[in-house]
């Protein structure tokens, strides 16, 4: 059996979304910095110094959708957006998701709640006559005019190709500003002989007054934040995991955990670390008792390293050797399982 055959068994999609699946949403270690959706960030700052508005810096937080706490000046995004695994599983559960022109399309929404919110804009002179009374109740479900040419057409509602700012009078406004911050969107040709255009020309009016300001909201309490969120990947999906766990062939968890449980124990030490320590004398010795080469038995351990790593799991130091002799079983008892069964585990 070669080493990248077991490379790609231990490293399979399908196991590697079946740990995903089986993990708390607040421990996949999700972050917005060094992820795939800094750039997108980056990307709305710049076009918000372009505009004037350096100082409206809105604070981005994952969640398990897109959206803004009320009248507070934080844009939540879609967790599985932060890692490029997540978002195949997204898009395999759901059928659906968003390309990067489409997740600008929804930065830039969000952030026209962002900065409604920050200068408290509906409290702005002409804002209610032109867009209507904020404090109006929202509704789930609205019946607008697909071809009404009082509102922008920014991002389309998936059902029927509803327009969104129709919606309610915060999302008007939202929308009006995501045309009027897009680059090249050329609002001022292209909504020219639409009624729309008194709205677009109001919030570029707005705008200036506000340019060199600082925000008079910021920060405030998110809204479900991933830190927050203990169900499972899988049960976000009203799934549940074991039904993936068959083609899982390369998964370990649940062996390491054995080895690590929990323990109250005050000196403890990492186990990836004691892994990274002992690898060596450990490919030796599964090697020997196996029947497999030493590149495929290096190959396992590295997967039991990373996956102590991912699961943060610890020993007390006092159980150093104790440990090393489980971890010396439990390699030999996958190896062997492997070689006769092409599986890790049964």
């Amino acid at each position: 059996m070669a080493a990248a055959h077991v490379l790609s068994l231990v490293n399979g999609w399908e196991t590697i979304r079946y740990e995903l699946l089986n993990t708390r949403l607040c421990d996949l270690d999700l972050r917005i910095e060094g992820s795939p959706l800094e750039p997108f960030v980056r990307r709305l700052n710049r076009e918000l110094a372009a505009k004037g508005l350096e100082k409206l810096r809105p604070q981005f937080y994952l969640t398990d959708g897109w959206g803004c706490p009320d009248q507070v000046p934080l844009i939540g995004i879609p967790f599985y957006l932060a890692d490029k695994r997540l978002a195949r599983i997204e898009e395999e559960q759901t059928g659906d998701v968003e390309d990067p022109q489409t997740i600008m399309m929804l930065l830039r929404h969000e952030t026209g709640h962002a900065v409604n919110y920050a200068y408290r804009l509906w409290e702005e002179p002409g804002w209610e006559e032109t867009f209507g009374r904020f404090t109006r109740p929202y509704r789930d479900t609205f019946r607008p005019n697909p071809f009404s040419r009082q509102f922008v057409r920014h991002i389309s509602h998936h059902q029927h190709g509803r327009t969104y700012a129709q919606k309610h009078p915060d999302e008007d406004f939202a929308e009006t500003f995501a045309v009027w911050l897009t680059p090249r969107s050329n609002w001022r040709r292209k909504y020219r002989y639409w009624p729309a255009i008194r709205k677009l020309r109001y919030v570029d009016h707005l705008m200036r007054s506000i340019r060199g300001k600082s925000p008079k909201c910021v920060g405030g309490e998110p809204v479900s934040p991933i830190e927050e969120m203990t169900i499972l990947l899988a049960e976000h999906y009203g799934q549940r995991a074991e039904k993936f766990r068959a083609d899982a062939q390369g998964y370990v968890d649940d062996k390491l955990k054995e080895v690590f449980p929990e323990t109250r124990s005050r000196k403890q030490a990492p186990a990836a670390d004691l892994l990274r320590r002992y690898l060596d004398d450990l490919v030796v010795r599964v090697t020997r008792w196996s029947a497999l080469e030493e590149d495929e038995v290096r190959t396992i351990l590295a997967k039991l390293e990373d996956r102590c790593e991912a699961l943060g799991l610890s020993y007390p130091k006092s159980q150093i050797q104790s440990k090393l002799m489980d971890l010396a079983s439990l390699g030999t008892s996958l190896a062997m399982n492997l070689a006769y069964t092409g599986r890790l585990t049964g």
